[in-house]
């Protein structure tokens, strides 16, 4: 059968052999395994550099996560005038306990506590009877001493002429003028004695040393009196001086720099509220206390009225110098380790433990008088874990 155009029929095309045939579905198949494998190899390389991917992002994200992120502040500078208020004692300008030069009884005292007297006032009188007695005696001694002189002297004298006439031998008037320089000196002797004795008499009078108040009376008319200040004697009347009073202030060592003679203080005492007592820093220990570590000052306060006690607990408030500045920072800044106190500063991205000496604690907040500066920024609440160098991230 003959197509239309007269052409062969492309569908009626002579049968292919059996070898045609199996080599044809031999090279289909090749294909397909190549595709197969290189689509296996595929899915192996992407899955593994997927599981390398999560693997670097997992150990990124734990790098990141150990860095620990911290809240920061920073330290407030203080006042260019900033004033210390700092406890102080009150002691009288002069006091002085007082004792007796002679013993005795007391016969009568004339002054009792808060009483005000003036230099030389009488304060007390006391009996003395065995002074009296060895007095009288030494003066009886002096008496002897003295005959005794007079006629070793007129010895002397006659043994002196004698010796010119020839009637005596140069040693008799040796002997007597040696006796005359004897008796001489024994009479100075008694006369040393009956001094003493004079002075011990005239302590029988106790009279104040200075004006002031007397503070404490500690004996009565009869009492036994012991001379001296030993341990068995005993302060008949204690005296004070307070028209002006000196107060006593432990300045601590970090604020001894600003501790200036002349400067200006004032006192502040819990029974005058409101009131100020105005003073001037006088003198310094010029040294510190070994146990405290603080500074030893004075401040003079007229006290005109008396109402300054001595004895009384103040308030003394010094003005510091602006070389004495100090930064305050929260309390929860600050780590206690055995090296000392220490706060966290962030630098370049890492932690570091910067020592501080620290002044007033306030409460939430604490003074440091070194080791900060205004632009730190310090770490609040850190780990005990943190240390120096390690990485932080500001939050």
């Amino acid at each position: 059968m003959t197509p239309r155009g007269g052409g062969p029929n492309p569908d009626l095309r002579a049968p292919r052999s059996p070898e045609h045939r199996s080599r044809r579905r031999s090279g289909r198949g090749l294909i397909i395994l190549a595709v197969g494998a290189c689509a296996l190899a595929a899915g192996i390389y992407f899955g593994i550099r997927e599981r390398v991917d999560a693997e670097a992002s997992l150990a990124r994200a734990t790098e990141e996560a150990a860095i620990p992120t911290v809240a920061v502040t920073h330290p407030e500078r203080g006042a260019p005038d900033e004033a210390v208020v700092l406890p102080g004692n009150i002691q009288a300008f002069t006091e002085a306990s007082i004792y007796a030069r002679t013993s005795g009884y007391l016969r009568h005292w004339y002054v009792d506590i808060g009483g005000r007297v003036k230099q030389g006032d009488l304060l007390a009188e006391i009996d003395t009877p065995e002074v009296d007695e060895q007095l009288r005696q030494a003066r009886a001694d002096l008496n002897t001493a003295e005959a005794n002189l007079k006629l070793a002297q007129i010895t002397a004298q006659r043994k002196e002429e004698l010796l010119k006439s020839g009637y005596v031998a140069p040693q008799d008037r040796d002997n007597a003028a040696g006796a005359f320089a004897a008796a001489k000196a024994i009479v100075a002797s008694k006369e040393a004695d009956v001094a003493r004795l004079e002075r011990l008499q005239s302590y029988q009078k106790v009279y104040a040393p200075f004006a002031g108040i007397v503070t404490a009376r500690n004996t009565d008319v009869g009492a036994l009196i012991d001379a001296g200040a030993s341990g068995s004697a005993r302060e008949l009347f204690h005296l004070s001086a307070i028209d002006k009073i000196r107060v006593f202030v432990a300045v601590p060592q970090a604020y001894s720099r600003a501790v200036r003679v002349g400067a200006s203080a004032a006192l502040t005492l819990a029974e005058f509220p409101g009131q100020s007592f105005a003073g001037a820093l006088v003198r310094t220990a010029n040294a510190i206390d070994l146990a405290s570590r603080t500074l030893r000052v004075e401040i003079d306060v007229d006290n005109p009225d008396g109402r300054l006690l001595p004895g009384a607990y103040a308030s003394v408030h010094l003005s510091l110098p602006s070389d004495a500045q100090s930064v305050t920072v929260p309390a929860n800044t600050v780590i206690f380790r055995k090296e000392g106190l220490r706060v966290a500063v962030v630098r370049n991205g890492k932690a570091d433990l910067v020592p501080i000496t620290i002044g007033r604690d306030y409460g939430n907040k604490v003074e440091v008088v070194s080791g900060l500066q205004p632009s730190d920024a310090v770490i609040l609440d850190p780990s005990d874990s943190l240390i120096s160098g390690m990485a932080v991230r500001v939050q």
